[in-house]
């Protein structure tokens, strides 16, 4: 190699530019500032002295709050199985090609979308002063093949699910319903040529592929379902919100019993969260190249990027001696 191609090489080295990520500091300054501002609410909140910190450490985990607790999960599962099977039912019906289904499966949804879940819930607690008895039995007929006190099989209980459940059905059918749309009609028209019965057609093709659409949403669903059971105060069913209140109303600790009730809250909205996630990861397999990374991967890659960005860095520093002994 001739000096003149050496001397150009390091010219070369010397007069390369290294490339660095460019800087944005307005993000950051406007996250430090919405950082401090949270700390600082939750500080001024937990350092009020109008509240008794004594008190929600000996309530956080009450024996009747747990059972609250258990009695408001308890629902949400129940309400929830009731209402995914009225929505599938009446998203079947809406897309039939039964005229009778298709008006019956609109006026459940229009009836029970436009009146408040607050009347519904009031309607089902006091269906006893409707309906005095319930039977079983051949219409318009005398024949009765059971017969029993509508207060002893509509408890406060089964009313406040069927409230919950019957109402949610109604919105989660549109849901479905879009779900089942969302997914081309090439698909069941390919499954018709080979053979398939609609109902096949529709439990291993059609859904499957309305999933990725119908997950999100119905996940959502969930956890509005999951604070609205603090509505079943009203019939006085015995779940979590309820039992606060039945507790501050004898030690008038209402605030306290309040930071209570919403840390569980959070709690069960968060625990939630995390089958959603990975259920919409699950059917959004075939949505794109890649499945979307979990949390535990997108903080490995954040820990790794920072740790090239300060590799980077302390290279193209002009201070570093390995720099300058490399020009």
């Amino acid at each position: 190699m001739s000096a003149t191609d050496v001397t150009v090489q390091s010219t070369a080295r010397t007069h390369d530019v290294a490339a660095a990520p460019r800087s944005h500091p307005g993000r950051w300054i406007a996250a430090a500032a919405l950082v401090v501002l949270c700390m600082g609410w939750v500080v001024s909140l937990w350092s009020n002295p109008n509240i008794d910190h004594a008190t929600i450490t000996d309530f956080l985990f009450d024996g009747r709050i747990l059972q609250g607790v258990l009695l408001t999960m308890g629902l949400t599962a129940c309400a929830m199985v009731l209402a995914t099977a009225l929505a599938v039912a009446l998203a079947v019906m809406r897309l039939s090609a039964n005229p009778v289904l298709r008006v019956v499966s609109w006026g459940y949804t229009w009836f029970f979308r436009g009146t408040p879940l607050l009347v519904q819930i009031v309607f089902w607690g006091y269906l006893g002063l409707l309906y005095q008895r319930i039977s079983l039995g051949i219409p318009f007929t005398s024949v009765h093949f059971f017969s029993a006190n509508t207060n002893t099989i509509v408890t406060p209980f089964v009313a406040g699910l069927l409230a919950l459940g019957m109402n949610e059905g109604a919105y989660a059918s549109e849901i479905v319903r879009a779900g089942l749309l969302s997914v081309d009609n090439g698909q069941v028209e390919a499954a018709h040529s080979l053979g398939m019965s609609p109902a096949y057609t529709l439990r291993r093709i059609i859904v499957p592929q309305a999933m990725r659409v119908i997950i999100p949403p119905m996940g959502n669903e969930t956890i509005s379902m999951l604070k609205n059971t603090a509505l079943l105060q009203l019939i006085a069913v015995p779940e979590l919100y309820t039992r606060a209140s039945w507790i501050s109303a004898q030690n008038l600790s209402q605030v306290e019993l309040l930071i209570v009730a919403s840390a569980w809250y959070l709690l069960l909205t968060s625990v939630l969260s995390v089958p959603q996630y990975y259920l919409e990861r699950r059917y959004g397999r075939g949505a794109g190249r890649s499945l979307p990374v979990t949390p535990w991967q997108q903080a490995r890659q954040t820990v790794v990027r920072l740790r090239s960005r300060v590799t980077q860095v302390a290279r193209t520093d002009p201070r570093n001696p390995g720099t300058e002994a490399d020009s």
